[in-house]
């Protein structure tokens, strides 16, 4: 085939990168040449409109290990004890074919982890749906959610968080982000970049077929009607081979066999030869004709691009090609010797005694584009004015049912039954709380991770919900107990040659910046996914964030299921009744517009700091942060997960009781206290400049607020767990 500007446009490459590719190699590019620039040059692999502002992040601290640029991040967690973790999306394939895409989506995640020594210890996953309306929505929600759980499930680890929410916004682009940890050795990590000249290269894990070709190239892609031809470019995973291959390369991590290894992720072995090439500054030659290939005459374009999965791409010492060769024989794998390193900075392509390619690693990896998109910055919405006559004609009862049945509020038990949060045993908090708890198997340690987005409170100023996200993970870590340590971010936006679209990014990203600056709460990993958007309409932007967090005595934890009659319940921070952007003004109000609640970097920090000195004091028996509903949906869950009531008390400095209940001021919690310890908690919280308030009294079934409401939990119960279900089940 005669490449032409034509068929570089068909592979997702602009006319001017075309033109630049052949300037730079002084001739035009083969087809096989073509294909490796149009996966290595595309916005999944070369982050060519993000780059620049990532950059911007912080990315180290006292904890840090390793922080972005390799499969994962690394933090130490004390002892030689480390956690490697990553979040990734599979957006585009999920949405084309929702078991595959989310299964291998999880499949991949989990190779990121253990390509770095890492055993997997806990999956986590942020899942964004359409309008509950929309046609496709519960056959797109069935599926992700079996291939999430078909592949967890059979890999034998536990998933122990998640968040699903449902908008519009997604009904043409669902979002499936999949994170993952791993326990390592802190001094038994295995890195990607290759060292060392005339070292044998490896290919090992499953043999290579015609699935997943261009899938990079499809992530960033806008979709339109022909969606269903893209059916082609889906992975098909397999958990059971991904489980061999785990154990194949732990056993050969044991010793001193592997230089470097990486996994064959997106854009198949064309990214992972020629990341760990330009990673040591040398060269590569590769033989295709080695590759084991499950499918007859593949061509040397086919086998570099193709996407199948559970592979990996090892570097191995000199003489240790036999020893490897055993183990992957031992766990029923494939082991091919298909290149060596060289001191071309090279990659050199040989099939059936051809040179199929000659390129300069440069040219594919540093000489990507970079680009510095025009944007628009988003005006902060002026407040509403809310005419409060409207409250008149509403009953908090029945505001509470209401909001507590929301599809965003709601319930996902449907969902998180269906993976297994217990298997390995280590499980301590399962699914449905703030942060799932994971022990370190033989230790007193306890590592808690938490995933969150805010696409609303983003979409109205980014900035501030790029904030408003990274407190949110920081407060549901320490709500267990957990000093947060670092995040992983999957940063999901539009097409970013739009102005709008990218000044949603640039601004979320400062505000995830700026957050995790103040906190000393780094950004180790992450993902950006573009080009969400489908016929010209793009997602909300959504950025989703996963924090990792230390527990040193798993027996200190604690949970938001209240504990004890006559305790008392506190409210940590302020409350001034913000409601735009609540789910209360979008809900019952009917209302979209307005400002996000502000954030508060310097409360986030200190109520936070001082709510974790007296869980580790023992002070605090129960805890939750106030979120999405504001205080009575958090009341409400609370006594859900406890099995008590609460009798609240007329609040302090009211303003209004829709607005005080159902406002989405940030920095707060509840806390539960016993009432002899009052005046001991009043004194810490006083002397740290910590707001708070009390606001009732745990009793049997009933949650009572005088005059104003009076339900008991099997009633909310009802209202709650019953949406999904029932919305499932027709």
């Amino acid at each position: 085939m005669i490449v032409n500007e034509k068929i570089a446009v068909d592979h997702g490459l602009k006319k001017s990168e075309f033109k630049e590719i052949c300037n730079l190699l002084k001739r035009v590019p083969n087809i096989t040449e073509l294909g490796l620039f149009s996966a290595m040059w595309n916005e999944h692999c070369s982050y060519k409109s993000s780059k620049i502002h990532l950059k911007k992040l912080p990315t180290t601290g006292k904890k840090v290990i390793q922080g972005p640029g390799e499969n994962a991040g690394v933090i130490d967690i004390d002892d030689d004890d480390a956690i490697v973790f990553k979040i990734e999306s599979h957006n585009h394939p999920s949405f084309i074919e929702p078991y595959q895409g989310a299964a291998t989506g999880v499949g991949g995640i989990m190779r990121d982890v253990f390509t770095m020594g890492a055993r997997p210890i806990a999956n986590l996953n942020s899942i964004h749906f359409g309008s509950v309306q929309h046609k496709k929505t519960k056959n797109l929600l069935r599926g992700v959610v079996q291939g999430i759980g078909g592949y967890g499930n059979c890999m034998g680890i536990p998933t122990i968080g998640g968040q699903t929410c449902f908008d519009e916004s997604y009904n043409g682009n669902i979002l499936v982000n999949a994170m993952t940890l791993g326990l390592v050795n802190k001094n038994k990590i295995f890195y990607s970049k290759a060292t060392g000249l005339n070292k044998p290269i490896i290919y090992v894990g499953s043999k290579t077929g015609r699935d997943g070709i261009h899938g990079a190239s499809m992530a960033s892609a806008i979709f339109d009607e022909q969606i269903e031809e893209k059916k082609p470019t889906v992975q098909v995973g397999d958990p059971f081979t991904e489980k061999l291959l785990l154990e194949a390369c732990l056993e050969l991590m044991a010793d001193d066999s592997i230089i470097a290894i990486q996994d064959m992720g997106a854009a198949g072995l064309t990214s992972s030869s020629i990341e760990m090439a330009s990673k040591g500054k040398l060269g590569i030659e590769l033989n295709l004709s080695n590759v084991p290939c499950r499918e007859s005459n593949m061509s040397p374009y086919e086998i570099m691009l193709s996407e199948s999965q559970e592979r990996m791409l090892i570097v191995l010492e000199n003489g240790k090609e036999e020893k490897a060769k055993k183990i992957f024989d031992k766990w029923n794998l494939d082991f091919a010797v298909i290149g060596k390193t060289t001191n071309t900075k090279k990659i050199e392509i040989y099939f059936e005694n051809n040179k199929v390619t000659d390129v300069p690693i440069d040219f594919l990896a540093d000489k990507a584009p970079m680009y510095n998109r025009k944007w628009k910055k988003t005006k902060l919405p002026t407040k509403n004015k809310f005419n409060k006559d409207v409250y008149k004609s509403l009953k908090i009862s029945d505001v509470l049912k209401k909001i507590l049945s929301n599809p965003n509020v709601c319930s996902k038990e449907w969902i998180w039954q269906q993976y297994d949060h217990t298997v390995m045993g280590d499980t301590i908090q399962k699914p449905g709380a703030d942060a799932g708890v994971v022990r370190i198997h033989g230790t007193n340690k306890a590592v808690a991770a938490s995933i969150d987005s805010s696409a609303d409170y983003c979409f109205a100023h980014p900035l501030t919900g790029g904030k408003q996200v990274v407190c949110e993970s920081w407060r549901n870590l320490i709500s267990v107990g957990a000093q947060p340590i670092a995040i992983t971010n999957c940063l999901n936006f539009g097409n970013p040659e739009k102005e709008k679209n990218m000044g949603e990014f640039i601004e979320c990203v400062q505000g995830i910046g700026e957050a995790s600056k103040y906190l000393d709460y780094p950004v180790v990993s992450g993902n950006v996914s573009f080009y969400n958007e489908t016929k010209d309409k793009g997602i909300k932007p959504t950025p989703s964030i996963g924090g990792v967090g230390l527990i040193k005595d798993y027996k200190k934890m604690i949970s938001m299921g209240l504990t004890k009659i006559d305790n008392l319940v506190l409210i940590i921070g302020k409350t001034e009744g913000h409601i735009d952007q609540s789910i209360f003004a979008k809900n019952i109000l009917n209302q979209k517009k307005g400002p996000p609640p502000e954030i508060n970097l310097f409360n986030e920090k200190n109520n936070g700091e001082t709510l974790l000195k007296l869980i580790s004091d023992g002070f605090i028996k129960s805890a939750h942060d106030i979120s999405v509903g504001g205080i009575l949906v958090a009341i409400v869950k609370m006594s859900i997960s406890g099995n008590k009531g609460i009798n609240i008390k007329k609040p302090e400095n009211l303003v209004n009781y829709f607005e005080y209940f159902f406002g989405e001021d940030q920095g707060r919690y509840l806390i539960e206290i016993e009432k002899n310890d009052l005046n001991k908690v009043k004194s810490v919280l006083d002397k740290n400049s910590v707001y708070f308030s009390e606001i009732g009294v745990i009793q049997e079934k009933n949650i009572i607020l005088k005059d104003k409401l009076n339900v008991t939990i099997d009633e909310l119960i009802k209202s709650n767990k019953t949406w999904l279900t029932n919305y499932m089940s027709k």
